[in-house]
């Protein structure tokens, strides 16, 4: 049992009434970011109200991060010693929020690609697997700390059969042994069209559970939010 000193990382997630079928479906797996069973310490998973697909994918604003804000200072009062989000597309307001609270503030697995491209070699690049390809800008990026001297290729998921249900309210659970082939596909033509790609960083964190699938396939290393997140427990 944890002990009421044990540091705690808070994570601010979706409204439950907005979360689509395939997102329920795939946080009963193991390495999902709202699934506790993915962690071997406290986290506290918080719903937000107003948090959504259009107000975090499509149409980032402002009233988001003030919700982000005031749900990270309660957290904190909580005893909460970090603070993340369940989606990549949050590093938009990651400045923002760190600059609001005092715990540290990793909103976005995409903080990891400025370290993973530093361990590769520099004729290699680092590939981004998303949830929404359309919609990750520059903007993200920046945010993320990453600069444009870091190599990148982007591969969003929103033109799959199986992966398009993701952030649709109005489609059904996914078939997830055709969502595992979909993404492996993904992964497997990326460094197919792209020889020098020597690492994969997952934006969305509905991916985790699929992770050692695609480490498995392509035999390259495999970042996403559970190794994020790890990393920053360790720290604090």
């Amino acid at each position: 049992m944890y002990s009421n000193f044990t540091p705690k990382i808070g994570i601010l997630c979706w409204e439950l009434s907005q979360v689509t079928r395939s997102i329920k479906q795939l946080s009963k797996m193991k390495r999902h970011c709202t699934n506790p069973d993915s962690y071997s310490y406290p986290v506290i998973i918080r719903r937000v109200e107003g948090i959504n697909a259009k107000t975090v994918v499509i149409r980032p604003n402002e009233n988001v991060l003030n919700k982000y804000i005031k749900e990270s200072k309660e957290m904190i009062s909580r005893g909460v010693k970090a603070i993340t989000t369940s989606g990549g597309f949050n590093a938009i307001h990651q400045k923002k929020l760190a600059d609001a609270v005092d715990v540290p503030v990793f909103t976005s697995s995409l903080m990891q690609i400025p370290f993973v491209s530093r361990m590769l070699r520099s004729d290699q690049s680092v590939a981004v697997i998303t949830a929404r390809g359309s919609s990750l800008t520059n903007e993200h990026m920046q945010n993320a700390g990453i600069g444009r001297d870091i190599s990148l290729h982007v591969f969003g998921v929103e033109d799959c059969r199986e992966w398009g249900k993701l952030l649709n309210l109005s489609k059904g659970e996914m078939d997830l042994e055709i969502a595992e082939e979909e993404i492996i596909s993904i992964s497997m033509n990326a460094i197919k069209d792209h020889h020098e790609i020597g690492a994969f960083v997952l934006e969305c964190t509905d991916m985790c559970p699929f992770a050692d699938a695609i480490k498995k396939a392509t035999i390259l290393p495999v970042f996403d939010f559970i190794t994020m997140t790890n990393y920053v427990y360790q720290a604090i």
